[in-house]
């Protein structure tokens, strides 16, 4: 196991002014390049998910439903963070645009997508008092809420109708369920993912099982630790029950160990991959602050997750380049950005759904949104005094 050397008092690095100000440059980067009317309607807003964009992209043609819920939630995060009403404006054009874009209403048949939107959604209302999505927010907590299935050992299916339960999906709806009261169920959600998806030997969890074949499929992703870290903290604070202080514990010395080097989190992907870094620093942001107890074991845990989002941010920072004097962030936070060449080599659907990565991954919205994420992380975390 990597020993620990967390982290402790300020400096310039660490500033929360400092962090402030580099999200506010991640945010201005995101505006600038990615967001667009949708169909020249007035009042709205979404991401155009590669930057220089194809016609195509431009046009909202292809439906990215998981990124649009992140935009969401990153436009929330700077709203908490230095609240003004263009950004509460945006939320609530964001929010709106999603539901037109979707034409069908709030929800789609995929568990994992539906939870990422509830959480964007739960926050925007909660902290801003954005309520243009209330009744969305009622359809989405009832399908994750119904999704559950027990007549298999529990778990939310990837989507509707599959055999296949993952982290992706159980992990995120746990934290929606919990945020919006339903305390029990994001119990079972964390008690399922622990006792089926982690991994013995690394600590890890992993991908996803089916069900009821048993059989696993063991990819190890950075989201699905973060999603499971966020929410063992919440229940840690909700409950004051030990199994979750011990399992955020055991599940950061995994990251550390399998998931960093020098401290920072290891180099994602583009397309879909390109979310899953930011994730993990969203939530190991939150186990730093959210983390109760006052053993040195908490006050490790909180200090560890504190120290990876800091590191991870500033390497970020320093291999970011600098376009027309706003941030572009490497896949790879560990190395130096590229700059998109142009439209060629954008991202596709797969047959399965996901989304590839562009030739130069720097052009995906999901990496960008990652950096942006982070800068916000990296605030949080410094303004907690970690």
């Amino acid at each position: 196991m990597t020993s620990r050397s967390p982290q402790t008092g300020q400096n310039a690095a660490s500033s929360p002014a400092l962090w402030s100000e580099r999200a506010d440059r991640a945010e201005s980067a995101i505006v600038s390049r990615h967001l667009r009317a949708l169909l020249a309607l007035p009042a709205t807003e979404l991401g155009v998910v590669g930057w220089p964009a194809t016609r195509r992209e431009r046009a909202f043609a292809s439906w990215h439903y998981w990124w649009q819920a992140h935009l969401i939630d990153c436009a929330v995060d700077a709203a908490n963070r230095a609240p003004t009403p263009l950004r509460r404006k945006r939320i609530t054009e964001i929010m709106r645009s999603h539901r037109i874009r979707n034409v069908t209403g709030w929800t789609n048949n995929y568990y994992d997508d539906m939870a990422w939107l509830a959480i964007a959604v739960e926050r925007a209302e909660r902290t801003q008092g954005v309520t243009v999505a209330s009744s969305g927010l009622a359809a989405l907590e009832r399908k994750l809420y119904d999704g559950w299935n027990p007549e298999v050992g529990g778990g939310l299916p990837w989507r509707t109708g599959s055999d296949y339960f993952n982290a992706p999906a159980n992990g995120p709806a746990g934290i929606a369920m919990m945020r919006l009261g339903r305390h029990a169920r994001a119990q079972e959600m964390a008690d399922w993912l622990d006792a089926t998806l982690r991994d013995p030997d690394s600590g890890l969890i992993l991908d996803g099982i089916h069900l009821p074949s048993g059989v696993i499929e063991r990819p190890t992703f950075t989201y699905c630790q973060g999603v499971v870290l966020g929410l063992e903290a919440e229940l840690a604070a909700h409950t004051g029950e030990p199994r979750h202080l011990e399992r955020v514990h055991r599940l950061l010395d995994a990251v550390q160990d399998h998931m960093t080097t020098g401290g920072v989190v290891n180099g994602g992907g583009g397309g879909d991959g390109g979310l899953f870094n930011g994730i993990l620093a969203r939530y190991l942001a939150v186990v730093a602050v959210m983390l109760p107890g006052d053993d040195q074991q908490q006050v490790e845990d909180r200090r560890l997750a504190a120290s990876i989002v800091r590191a991870s941010a500033s390497a970020a920072w320093s291999n970011r380049l600098d376009v027309e004097g706003e941030p572009l962030f490497g896949v790879d936070w560990s190395k130096r950005a590229q700059l998109p060449g142009g439209t060629a080599g954008a991202g596709y659907f797969t047959a399965g759904g996901s989304v590839t990565a562009s030739k130069i991954p720097e052009r995906d919205l999901s990496v960008q949104l990652s950096g942006w994420l982070l800068m916000e992380a990296a605030y949080q975390v410094s303004a907690a005094g970690l």
